[in-house]
C-alpha cells in the first residue's frame, strides 16, 4: 500500500479524533514508543537530567492534536512522519531552552542544521555499529575501528549520515526516510547505499576482524 493510500485510509480515523480526545489518544499510542526512542537517541547528555523523553513526546502530541485539522485538510506526508516532525521540533526547542542556544526560530530551520544534534547522533551511530566485547584484542580492534568510522562520518554529507540514523536506529522504511528528508525514494536509497559503502570502505584494513563490524 502506498503512503497516499495509507493516508486516505487513516483520514476517517483522524477526522473522528479531531472531536474526541480519547480516540486521539488511542490512535497515537502505538507511535509513542517509537517516538520516545527517537528523542532518547537525539537528546544531548547535558540535559538528560533536566528533561524526560516522555514529556517531549507528550508535548508534541498536544501540539499535533491542536494542529490536526490542518493535517486532515492536506495529508501530504505519512501521518507518522508528520507526528514525528512535531515531536522533533519540541526537542529542538528544548535544546535551545536548556542549552541557551541563540539563533533563528527552529521551526524555520532544517534539523540537519543543528550541529549539536549531529554530534550526538554520530556518537550513537559509532557505538551501535561496533559490537561490544571484553577481550583485550577485540577491545584494541574496536578502538581502531571507532577511529576509522569517526573519520568516515566526518567526511560524510550530513544528509547521508542522517539516512543511516533513520534507517538503522529509527527503523524507518525507505519511503519514510524520503518523506522526512524531502527526497525522492530513489535518492534516499542511493544515499543509503553510498553512506554504507563509505563506512564499509573505512573498515577495509580491518578485514581480519570483519565479524566485529555489522552494518547491513
Amino acid at each position: 500500500m502506498s503512503d497516499s493510500e495509507q493516508n486516505l485510509n487513516l483520514t476517517p480515523e483522524l477526522s473522528k479524533a479531531r472531536h474526541d480526545r480519547g480516540h486521539w489518544a488511542e490512535l497515537t499510542e502505538e507511535f509513542r514508543p517509537r517516538l520516545k526512542r527517537m528523542v532518547d537517541l537525539r537528546m544531548q547528555e547535558q540535559i538528560r537530567g533536566r528533561l524526560d523523553a516522555s514529556d517531549v513526546v507528550q508535548e508534541g502530541f498536544l501540539e499535533a492534536f491542536q494542529r490536526l485539522p490542518e493535517y486532515v485538510e492536506d495529508p501530504n506526508v505519512p501521518f507518522y512522519i508528520w507526528l514525528r516532525s512535531l515531536v522533533y521540533q519540541r526537542l529542538l526547542l528544548a535544546h535551545r531552552q536548556h542549552l541557551d542556544v541563540k539563533g533563528r526560530d527552529v521551526r524555520r530551520e532544517s534539523p540537519l542544521q543543528h550541529g549539536f544534534l549531529n554530534d550526538a547522533t554520530s556518537a550513537v551511530l559509532i557505538n551501535a555499529l561496533l559490537v561490544n566485547t571484553d577481550s583485550p584484542s577485540a577491545v584494541a580492534v574496536r578502538v581502531e575501528q571507532k577511529q576509522a568510522i569517526e573519520r568516515a562520518l566526518a567526511e560524510m554529507d550530513p544528509i547521508d549520515q542522517e539516512v543511516l540514523i533513520l534507517r538503522h536506529f529509527e527503523e524507518m522504511t525507505n519511503n519514510e526516510i524520503a518523506a522526512t528528508l524531502n527526497l525522492k525514494p530513489s535518492a534516499a536509497t542511493n544515499r543509503y547505499i553510498r553512506a554504507l559503502e563509505k563506512l564499509k570502505g573505512a573498515m577495509t584494513r580491518f578485514s581480519d576482524h570483519s565479524s566485529e563490524f555489522r552494518p547491513s
